[in-house]
């Protein structure tokens, strides 16, 4: 009896396959500013260099609050600099609030994956690469950094700062339709939503730094209505 051959190509590696895969994915970095004048510029050049090396296809989205220090204006050259298929300014009149501004983020992301972070340069976009790979790695919902595991660490930084993640587009859509905050306290609304929803939940340790220039953003009023958000979270979930 003849031997049976199966034709076609070779079976693939697993990081072949999730090469491949990320190859055919498009990462969607939402960036909320306010007065981030000097920090823009590098945190942008930094999440280029970072998404280029890797070979990952990306767009920046930023969403401005009407900076008085010019930051938008600074965003427009960043535009000409890389080109608005790379750099989209989605500018709104004043400061709306951090929720509303991943809102108006979504809006224009073509991203299948969303990734949301702070322009203080908190969170360094070399980690951006890792969280991909542990959302491939583990088929995850969404990857989260943290400071609480393996070799992560803070430098300067305190429990009032922002958490750097990374969302498929459709639960972060979803997600959003839930939260109720609209402050500094959504994105931690958002983890409990989605625990609440069953959706998977992968983490990477990341180091965290304070921000290099200007004000933290939180101001006493903000930090009242922080704390009255987790109030309200907690009575609601």
């Amino acid at each position: 009896m003849a031997s049976l051959e199966v034709s076609g190509s070779p079976p693939r590696s697993r990081r072949e396959l999730e090469v491949r895969s990320t190859l055919q994915d498009k990462y969607s970095v939402l960036l909320p500013t306010y007065n981030e004048r000097e920090n823009l510029p590098l945190i942008v050049w930094l999440l280029v260099k970072s998404f280029s090396e890797s070979g990952i296809n990306y767009e920046i989205i930023i969403i401005d609050d009407g900076s008085p220090d010019g930051t938008r204006d600074v965003a427009e050259q960043l535009e000409k600099i890389y080109g608005s298929d790379r750099i989209l300014l989605r500018p709104r009149e004043k400061k709306l609030g951090l929720g509303t501004a991943y809102i108006h983020g979504m809006k224009h992301a073509t991203g299948n994956y969303i990734i949301i972070m702070d322009a203080d340069l908190s969170h360094h976009p070399k980690f951006i690469p890792e969280f991909i790979r542990k959302q491939k790695e583990g088929n995850f919902d969404i990857v989260s950094g943290t400071r609480y595991k393996g070799n992560g660490g803070v430098y300067g930084w305190d429990l009032k700062r922002k958490i750097i993640r990374l969302y498929r587009k459709e639960v972060l859509e979803k997600l959003i339709e839930k939260c109720v905050s609209k402050g500094y306290v959504f994105q931690m609304e958002m983890i409990v939503r989605a625990r609440q929803l069953n959706y998977t939940i992968g983490e990477v340790p990341i180091s965290f730094v304070d921000r290099v220039y200007g004000e933290s953003k939180l101001g006493g009023n903000e930090i009242v209505s922080f704390l009255r958000g987790l109030l309200t979270l907690f009575a609601t979930t």
